[in-house]
């Protein structure tokens, strides 16, 4: 296949196209990418002379930009491009309405245009809002999302399903829990903690750090996107989550990076709670084990053990990532609800 993948230069997307490149050595892959703060082309040095894979630098809300960019017989997108993260989604929700509404809509409408064979929509759980303990979101789950950037999130899913039903792209959307692993931007929670535990800082917790995610290793993850892309079907949703038991809160998490790096106690600065914080997450992946064959592989102690140790070994990839202004944001929240 001939792929055309948005936002490739960041944490999952970068992810993704090591995996395309490795187990599928017939197709390519154009790499299109804005390159915000969290769009890092070190994630995928090591595959820029490849014949099968390009770059080309832009943006999904221009239109011009997409068609230009798009070869002409690309068989499908794969949309990994959005702005992500809560916190900043708060601070500024216009940012995550221009790309993840917007910008989806531009890239419907070229896969429109161009007919193409696919377009996979990469979503998350938080779309669904939090849930108690014991339940699971389902992807015919009323949607209820908490912050500025899960509902930008959820808008955008929905055009996809409008499109397939007024135009009939042949479009999928994935859904997925928190990821961990490599070339995470440290503004994450997990690469977060490692970061400025190696740099003997304290760790931020947001509330009393019992927030639940179902954290699945990026790698499982772009499995699924894989089979979703050549097995799911059209205007389907597909959730694709670890399903851990027992469930590790966030402190327990960062309770058991504190033990591999050997920190203590101390280290742990429990600040304000996020504005509309969700408290749990978790997914039925009933759908995408039956239908595509997917399966997590990774178990939760063994993906945090060999994530700690990449950021351990990679500090001439995250540090110069926190300075400028990253280390301004960071600050300035950290300020903000350390005082509150």
């Amino acid at each position: 296949m001939k792929l055309f993948v948005t936002g490739g230069a960041g944490f999952i997307g970068s992810n993704f196209i090591h995996y395309i490149l490795r187990e599928h050595p017939e197709d390519t892959v154009v790499n299109f990418d804005k390159l915000t703060y969290a769009g890092n082309l070190a994630n995928l040095k090591d595959v820029e002379n490849d014949p099968r894979y390009s770059f080309v630098q832009g943006d999904i809300a221009d239109i011009e930009a997409v068609r230009k960019a798009l070869p002409a017989d690309c068989d499908a997108i794969v949309n990994f491009a959005a702005d992500t993260h809560v916190d900043r989604s708060i601070l500024d929700p216009e940012a995550f309405l221009k790309t993840d509404i917007f910008g989806t809509r531009v890239l419907l409408e070229v896969a429109k245009d161009r007919k193409l064979r696919r377009y996979v929509q990469i979503s998350t759980d938080e779309v669904y809002g939090d849930i108690e303990p014991g339940q699971f979101s389902k992807e015919t789950d009323k949607l209820h999302p908490s912050s500025p950037y899960s509902a930008s999130k959820a808008a955008g899913d929905l055009m996809v399903l409008a499109y397939v039903r007024t135009y009939g792209i042949p479009a999928v959307i994935t859904r997925c829990t928190n990821n961990l692993g490599p070339n995470q931007y440290p503004e994450k929670f997990i690469p977060l903690a490692i970061t400025n535990l190696v740099e003997g800082k304290t760790v931020p917790v947001y509330g009393d750090g019992m927030q639940v995610r179902d954290w699945l290793h990026v790698e499982d993850h772009c499995r699924g996107i894989d089979l979703a892309l050549r097995k799911g079907r059209i205007g389907e949703i597909y959730n694709f989550g670890a399903n851990q038991n027992p469930e590790w809160p966030n402190v327990t998490i960062l309770d058991a990076i504190l033990k591999q790096l050997g920190k203590g106690e101390e280290m742990k600065a429990f600040v304000k709670d996020r504005e509309g914080h969700d408290r749990r997450y978790a997914v039925d992946i009933t759908k995408s084990t039956s239908e595509l064959g997917w399966k997590p592989t990774w178990s939760l102690a063994e993906g945090l053990q060999a994530t700690i140790q990449w950021y351990v070994d990679h500090p001439e990839w995250w540090k110069p990532l926190k300075s400028g202004e990253y280390l301004a944001y960071y600050k300035q929240q950290y300020e903000h609800r350390k005082q509150s």
